[in-house]
């Protein structure tokens, strides 16, 4: 339990030091409010694709890109320089990518333990609330952000990666905030790099089928876990069970392992970028069930070798 609070300076230093590497000339296109909280307002930064893109794949168009930060549920910025190189690619691939801002409902909280399941629970919650407030924003305002509300994939990493796939489920089973949406609206995917699903009532369980699925985990990653934790009614799952879950029920999903990486598969953005492209042109465009279930074994991805809440507190 004590590896549920993900925070991830490290993560972000390592996004920073990947930017600086990489020549950045991309600045979003619009800055839209799109919520008012008693503490703050959150807003969301759209990127289009660059001029002369293709963004029709096979005749249909592609799906906007919409993108949670991570951070631990204690820090992150939605326009973050690390995150530009792969917003840019995205952009030179004619895919517009609308990022949003979320409440860190960890901030100050410390070293969140075993004793704060509830405290998790609810920092993941009110990061969903936000995604859902962005995606009612968009619905509203689709033909000004020129966004089909059909078609978005929603990605995220480490804490965003869980709010988009917890998102997905409170989707499927009309539970939490999801009434916020309108009846039978779905996302067309869902791209999570490092996430998992925290259930406070057993069994991960879907009424209907979920939105196609990539996963991107690390085998060894204890810091959002790639198996299992369970105790009581309460049950953290990750990509390997979730993916279990889907194969069993024949969903449209694809899993690549990433064999002895920790979390910083959560931040392995561009080098996993053409099984992106696969998986939004074949599962998500077309509309195929193209299931994969790999195991990668990539030692250019280095292993940060802070694997644990404790690690990341003694290095921060």
């Amino acid at each position: 339990m004590k590896h549920f609070s993900a925070i991830i300076l490290v993560f972000l230093a390592a996004l920073t030091a990947s930017a600086q590497r990489v020549r950045i000339d991309i600045t979003p296109s619009g800055e839209y409010m799109f919520a008012q909280r008693d503490t703050c307002q959150l807003f969301m930064s759209v990127y289009d694709p660059a001029p002369e893109s293709d963004t029709r794949f096979e005749g249909k168009a592609k799906p906007t890109i919409l993108f949670i930060f991570g951070g631990g549920f204690i820090s992150g910025d939605r326009n973050s320089r690390g995150y530009l190189p792969w917003f840019r690619k995205y952009n030179d691939n004619g895919y517009k990518v609308i990022t949003i801002d979320y409440r860190l409902g960890l901030k100050g909280a410390g070293n969140v333990g075993a004793g704060n399941v509830g405290t998790i629970y609810n920092a993941i919650q009110i990061g969903v609330e936000d995604l859902f407030s962005a995606t009612s924003y968009i619905i509203e305002n689709a033909e000004a952000l020129d966004v089909d509300p059909s078609n978005i994939v929603v990605s995220g990493s480490s804490a965003g990666a869980m709010i988009a796939m917890q998102a997905e489920w409170h989707i499927c089973n009309r539970s939490g905030h999801a009434g916020m949406l309108p009846e039978g609206f779905n996302y067309a995917g869902i791209m999570p790099f490092s996430g998992a699903i925290l259930s406070r009532e057993g069994k991960i369980k879907y009424a209907k089928e979920p939105a196609p699925t990539l996963f991107f985990p690390g085998t060894d990653d204890k810091i959002v876990n790639y198996r299992s934790i369970k105790f009581f009614k309460n049950r953290f799952q990750g990509a390997s069970p979730l993916a279990e879950i889907f194969a069993r029920n024949g969903y449209n999903y694809s899993i690549y392992r990433f064999e002895g990486n920790q979390h910083e598969i959560a931040s392995a953005f561009l080098k996993t970028f053409p099984e992106q492209l696969r998986f939004l042109e074949t599962n998500v465009i077309k509309g195929e069930k193209r299931i994969v279930d790999a195991t990668v074994n990539d030692p250019s991805i280095k292993v940060w070798g802070i694997n644990s809440t404790k690690d990341l507190y003694r290095n921060n």
